[in-house]
Parts: structure tokens; sequence; C-alpha cells
């Protein structure tokens, strides 16, 4: 099975300039825990999450409302092309620690699959569970 098979294909994505307190607002009516960061050309330069906001921001005393997401957000972020095999997202989840990746294609944001997708889908449940298994053993003590 392919990703755009599973992606979502509805991002919502920020600008760099845009505050943390309006990606929180955002991750909060979407209900989803990241945000691809592109800019105005569209093109992916980021992710930010809600524990990115959490830890980076507001826990770090910094006022969301004039933190810029730009100072936040992860670079360099993981990513998948929609043509790729599920079974090969999972592996990039997985040895990058995410539980999202945007999906790109021409440098652009076009959908954003999720580990739960691809638990959903029952096609790649193996796949699944060992890029959970990654992605779970950085939290052990």
């Amino acid at each position: 099975m392919r990703v755009r098979e599973l992606m979502c294909q509805q991002v919502v994505s920020v600008t760099p300039g845009e505050s943390a307190a309006l990606a929180a607002r955002l991750l909060g009516r979407r209900e989803v825990g990241a945000l691809p960061v592109c800019g105005a050309d569209g093109r992916l330069q980021g992710i930010v999450t809600d524990r990115d906001i959490v830890l980076r921001c507001v826990a770090a005393g910094r006022d969301p409302f004039r933190t810029p997401v730009g100072q936040i957000m992860s670079r360099n972020c993981a990513w998948v092309t929609p043509g790729a095999e599920t079974a090969a997202a999972a592996q990039v989840m997985g040895a990058a620690q995410v539980r999202r990746l945007p999906v790109v294609e021409g440098g652009k944001v076009v959908g954003m699959l999720s580990l739960g997708d691809l638990v959903c889908s029952h096609s790649c449940d193996e796949a699944a569970g060992a890029a959970l298994l990654n992605i779970s053993r950085s939290v052990r003590p």
C-alpha cells in the first residue's frame, strides 16, 4: 500500500512567523498533534508539535502570543513522498522517533501521515508496531 492511500490530504500549516499561540489553537481545533511549517512558497521548513509548544515555549517561560513558530519548531524533519510504501513510511517514523510525517511532493506538503493512519489500515500492522516500539524506546526510563 502507498502513503497516498492513507494520508490526510486536508493539511493545515503555519508559517515560521506565526505565533505559537495560533499554532496551539489550530492544533486544538483540528485535533492533531503536529502542523507542518511552510514558507510563503508552500515548501516545508519544519514541523511544530504540541510538545514543542509546551516544552520550548510555555515551560521555557516564553509568551506564546509573541513567540514565532520558527523559534520553537523542529527543523530538518523527516518526511515521505505520496508514492512511498507505507512500510517504508513506518520505518522512517521509527528511525526518526516521530508519530507524524509530512507527505511532500515537489518540495510542497500535500498531506500528513500518522502512526494511527498506519495502524487503522491494518495493511502494515507489523511495520507500525515496529515503528511504535522504536519511538517508545526513547521515553523508557
